[in-house]
């Protein structure tokens, strides 16, 4: 939003009491959404461990990002149920019991007989260091029985997809009309080229996360719950400004009650859908798609295309790896630096222009 003075970024704001009340059950209703997996590899808990998830969760919504908080009280759930099947209790646990859980997850294959990713085990065992950090600050337990327990190690990947700068630029300006929906892509993409945020980051944005007169994004609460500022380009925050004006008022009325009230989730939000609800991820990814479409790319392109993209020709342009670590949010330089390595395209170049018979 414009403001009539330069000022500061404003300090994150204090979400606990928006956090604070957590239903285990809406939990558990988007665990099954968003991890069919784990709803098969579920199973009954007792009436004890299910008071324990629901204090687990309200813990994690204070401390995590929304989307983590369903996957991780999905991965303990399943966890307690195996502890409680084999008559075992959370403060008799050992690190023999711990790998002993992990021996026989990494057996576990998926309905169509494929073993599950290395990721998902990661994903897994972070869950469960959480749960048992979290019973350790409540004095639950004495001991933490995943100390010293080896993560999985993940193979570094990049998608398949990355854009050059000029695909990037196809897609960003696709969308030309001036109606509040076209605003809102157009506003949309130039903030993920600009700041190659996170699809979550993107959605759970604020209007008062964003100061377009000086050119600062805020992002609240990202991955790890960290909060972090990042710069816009002048197109991004023009983008933004235009859409804040003649879109977002439009498509928020379209969802008015009959009080004359917005929808409270839908009205703290920076960009919301065509009927002023709330944009999800699927919706942002197929907006996304769309545009690649009518720009004539031919990649499949997703919102987090955009984000590896940015990091890979920040980093071909000379940007310092730190920079880009912290345009990015990693918590880990070793998260950032899978953008060095060197794309088979560039070393046929070099070794096109500097190999004695490379010409």
């Amino acid at each position: 939003m414009r403001s009539s003075a330069k000022k500061k970024p404003r300090p994150a704001r204090n979400r606990e009491s928006a956090l604070a009340v957590f239903n285990v059950n809406g939990v558990n209703t988007l665990a099954a959404k968003s991890r069919n997996r784990e709803r098969r590899m579920e199973g009954r808990v007792s009436a004890k461990a299910d008071a324990l998830l629901l204090r687990y969760g309200e813990d994690l919504a204070l401390r995590c990002a929304e989307r983590t908080v369903p996957e991780y009280v999905a991965h303990v759930r399943a966890f307690l149920t195996w502890v409680e099947a084999r008559g075992l209790t959370l403060t008799g646990l050992t690190r023999a019991d711990l790998q002993r859980y992990q021996t026989e997850l990494v057996a576990q294959r998926k309905p169509n007989g494929t073993p599950y990713s290395a990721g998902f085990h990661v994903n897994r065992l972070s869950a469960l260091k959480s749960f048992f950090g979290f019973l350790l600050r409540r004095h639950l337990v004495l001991l933490d029985p995943t100390a010293g327990l080896e993560r999985p190690r993940l193979e570094i990947r990049l998608p398949r997809a990355i854009l050059t700068p000029r695909e990037a630029r196809r897609i960003v300006e696709a969308p030309r009309a001036r109606s509040p929906l076209a605003l809102r892509d157009r506003a949309i993409l130039e903030t993920l080229y600009a700041t190659g945020i996170r699809a979550s980051e993107l959605i759970h944005l604020s209007p008062f996360d964003v100061d377009t007169e000086d050119g600062v994004l805020r992002v609240v609460r990202g991955k790890g719950g960290k909060d972090r500022h990042v710069p816009l380009t002048r197109a991004a925050a023009d983008a933004i400004a235009a859409y804040l004006v003649k879109g977002r008022p439009v498509l928020l009325a379209a969802k008015k009650t009959g009080s004359g009230m917005y929808p409270s989730k839908a009205a703290k939000r920076l960009f919301v859908s065509p009927r002023g609800g709330v944009l999800y991820r699927a919706t942002l990814d197929k907006l996304v798609h769309r545009w690649a479409k009518q720009a004539r790319i031919k990649k499949r392109v997703t919102a987090h295309v955009f984000r590896h993209s940015v990091a890979t020709q920040l980093l071909k342009r000379g940007a310092d790896i730190r920079h880009i670590q912290v345009l990015l949010g990693h918590a880990s330089l070793s998260t950032t630096e899978r953008y060095t390595r060197v794309e088979i395209s560039d070393l046929q170049a070099v070794v096109k222009r500097a190999h004695p018979r490379g010409r």
